[in-house]
Order: structure tokens, then sequence, then C-alpha cells
């Protein structure tokens, strides 16, 4: 389909994003007689989670485990489902009437589509602390990147810090490539666990995701590699070759230190809020995950109508749970496109909201478990908060203290937030940072206003979307 056409077509649903909530989506519209076009930005579906599982390069499929595989039936189920599929693709823009803007390979074209289903999933969440920024310090997440899509790892020695589920799995993935893995620093705060044991029977309801995560320590244990509890804070620091050279940390009030070449970090993963934010649609700040939220309906429906969010890009809940809620937001999409009664919908939608309950029980006690340690929420002074701009927390305390009251303000006074990357890797600190500094709950703070292009764009694509127009 040329550009114009494409244009003049009018889809009755558009997916962002083929991860788990995506795919299981556009599988479900597909059977339902959608006109459905899946647009992604990946060279492959599978999102972060089943990520390259169409070809899975690593030949051992013991390293990643078998839920990574059980992607694959996702990924058929997508392919059988004669939707219009778009890797490759960036959307940087949604009008007012489902016009998307999207970019591939250089040039622009638009996309039209009765409802829109947003399913880009999470992002790590920021961890600023002192030598973040250094070669050789990554996120736990770039590193199953590296691992899933091109069968790599990252130099050793490496040593793991952070807190959450996925440091374990990483931890467990790379030790099972054979990874020389120094040890692994939990800077779970002590306090949490006292204050996540009162959603213990909430938990028990997922007893198999429960276990899953006692495995996964277990096997770190046996295979030898040192688990250190309590750390309460980490600084990277140069080696004599201008490569990561040593990790510090505290524990029990005690400095001390460890050799590595690879430092990988994590402090839980937040909904992707970037399209979300730049639609305007209503947001809400979750106490427990300490991240924004869309708000949506039980169908996924946000604030405005027909602009739907599924999966862990409405609020984090895992890969299972994202599936179910694709589907879930499709049935009623269908519904309202006069595809499927709503005895129907209900109908259908009875067993999903069944397999979906034990993930949402089991949620408050793993946000509180794992609430980031104060020290990553709010840095101290000299750490790096904004990395494009090279901006410190100490220097949004003083714009704080000059009559800066949140982040748009931020923009102005410091350029905090208007690098390439939009905010996404600085936003919640800098809300967090003003929030602390003028005393101001941080819903109140706000966070990004953000504004097309979402993704960084030529003058040339720009000049495609003029043309069409035309």
């Amino acid at each position: 389909m040329n550009k114009r056409s494409m244009a003049e077509y009018c889809y009755d649903l558009a997916i962002i994003g083929a991860g788990p909530a995506g795919m299981a989506a556009a599988a479900e519209a597909g059977q339902l007689g959608l006109a459905t076009v899946l647009i992604d930005e990946q060279e492959e579906a599978g999102g972060q989670i089943y990520r390259a599982i169409e070809r899975a390069p690593l030949a051992d499929k013991g390293v990643l485990g078998s839920d990574y595989y059980k992607g694959r039936l996702l990924l058929e189920a997508m392919q059988a489902s004669h939707i219009d599929y778009l890797p490759s693709t960036s959307v940087w823009d949604v009008e007012e009437n489902l016009t998307l803007n999207v970019s591939y390979h250089g040039r622009s074209r638009q996309i039209r589509a009765r409802r829109l289903l947003i399913a880009t999933g999470a992002q790590e969440r920021p961890v600023p602390f002192t030598g973040w920024t250094l070669p050789g310090v990554m996120t736990c997440g770039a590193a199953q990147v590296l691992l899933k899509s091109s069968a790599l790892v990252p130099p050793a020695p490496l040593v793991l810090a952070g807190s959450g589920p996925l440091l374990l799995l990483i931890a467990s993935q790379l030790s099972n490539a054979g990874v020389a893995i120094e040890a692994v620093l939990d800077t779970t705060p002590r306090a949490n666990y006292l204050h996540a044991a009162r959603f213990i029977p909430g938990a028990l309801r997922n007893p198999k995701l429960l276990l899953k995560g006692v495995g996964l320590l277990s096997s770190l244990k046996r295979s030898g590699i040192p688990y250190i509890t309590g750390v309460e804070s980490l600084r990277a620091e140069l080696g004599n070759d201008d490569h990561l050279g040593k990790v510090y940390y505290r524990r029990k009030g005690i400095d001390q230190e460890l050799h590595c070449r690879s430092l990988l970090v994590h402090q839980g993963v937040v909904p992707n809020v970037q399209l979300t934010r730049a639609l305007e649609l209503e947001h809400h700040w979750h106490e427990q995950q300490l991240c924004w939220h869309p708000q949506v309906d039980l169908w996924g429906e946000t604030s405005r109508a027909g602009i739907f969010v599924a999966g862990d890009s409405s609020g984090i809940a895992g890969a299972q749970a994202a599936e179910e809620a694709g589907r879930i937001s499709v049935l009623q999409i269908a519904n309202q496109l006069g595809q499927l009664e709503e005895s129907a919908r209900d109908t259908r939608a009875a067993p999903l909201r069944r397999r979906l309950r034990p993930h949402q029980a089991i949620r408050p006690f793993l946000d509180v478990l794992y609430q980031p340690a104060r020290t990553f929420l709010i840095p101290e002074d000299d750490t790096i908060v904004c990395r494009c701009e090279e901006i410190t927390a100490g220097e949004l305390r003083h714009i704080a203290d000059a009559g800066c009251q949140g982040p748009n303000q931020a923009k102005a006074f410091c350029r905090a937030g208007m690098g390439p990357c939009q905010g996404r890797l600085c936003g919640l600190t800098v809300s967090q940072v003003l929030a602390e500094r003028t005393n101001q709950p941080v819903d109140a703070v706000g966070y990004y206003h953000l504004r097309p292009p979402i993704k960084p764009l030529t003058i040339g694509e720009l000049a495609d979307i003029a043309d069409i127009a035309d």
C-alpha cells in the first residue's frame, strides 16, 4: 500500500507496540475480523520480554528459561491473524481524528484508525547515583537486549546491583551463560519487608510467581555467586584505562569495594508514558509503584474516548497480565465498533479476567517490597540526573530555591528534560527532587508536558507529511 492510499484507508484498530499486550491484542482482533494494523519500532515482534523470539540466537534454551520461549505461541497467533504488521516503524504523533504520523526508514506516512490501542510497555526506572553515566555501567534491561538479540554479554568481571525480580532473573540468565559474576548487591531497604508483609495474603493468590522468585534466589545461591543484602548506596569509578574499574557500596555503615568491568543496575520498571503524555491523557501518581500511570477503566479505555492502553504501559503487572489486558481491550473495541454483542463480549472477557486477577493480586506485595531506596529516588547534589544536558540534583535544588515549581519550568531554568530523550531518563527523578525541595507531593509538582514529535525526526520526514496533505 503506498503512502497516499494508506493515509486514505481507515483501519478499525491501530495497535502501537508488539510486545505481549500488542501481539495478544492483534491476534484477538484478527479473530474478531477487525481490520488491524500493528506498529512497532523494533525490527522484530516480541517487545523486551520476548525480544528476538522468532529467531532466538542462543543455542542453549536453558540460558533464558522456558518462560521466554512461551512467547513463540503468542508470535505464531499474531502472525496467523491476517493483520497488517509494520516493524521498524516509529509513531511520532497522533492527531485528534486518530491519524497516526509514523516514520519508517527515514520516510513518513500517515495511518488512520477508528480506535487506538497503546501497548508500548515499560521502561526501566532511572537509576541516578555517582558514576551511573560511566562506560561499563548499564541497566539490566540493556544486558538482556544484548543476550536475547545477539547472544552477547557484558565484559567480566561483572557486578549486578539494585532491587526487584528482574535483578535475580538477569543474574540467573548470565550465570547460565557462563558469565563470571563477582556479586549481586541487593539494595532493597530492610524496612520494605515489614511494610510488604500486610500484602502477603494477596501475594499468596499467585503462588506460581512466588515460587519462581524463590527458585531464582536458590539457583543463584547454589551457583556460589555472593548475594549481598542490605546495600545502602553505590558509587562507580573508572579504572586506569578509562573504563569501569570499581564499584563502591555501603553496608551496615561500612564502605566496601569490588573490582569489575561491568556494572548492571536495576530499580524496577515503570510505564512508558511518553506517548500517553503527549496525547494529554489523564494520568495519576501511583504511591506504591512510585510512578505515573495513564488513567484507564476496566476495559483499558483512557480519558479520551477511542484510545485504549493495555499492558505495562498502563501499570506494571508483568507479561502474562499484559496479554490478558490486550485481549480484554480488543473485546471492548469490537463491541464499540459493532463487531461483538455486549453479552458475547462479557462471556469472552470472563476467563481473561480470571487469569488476570492473580497477577493483579500480587502487585501490591511486589510493589511495596521492591520500592527503591530513597537515595536512588532523590540523589545527592553531585549526582547527574539529566544525562542529556548533564544537570545534577544540586542544580535542580538550586533552581527550586530560586522559584522553580515543577519540571516544565525547569526546562527554562536549566534545560533539564530538553535533550533527545525528552525527559524519558530523568522525568521521574526531576519531579521527585523538585517535590522534595518545594515540600509538595509529586502529583502536585507534575511531569513534563510532552509535545510531538516524540521521536527524533528529520526535516525531510516532516516534508513527507506535507506532501501527503497536498
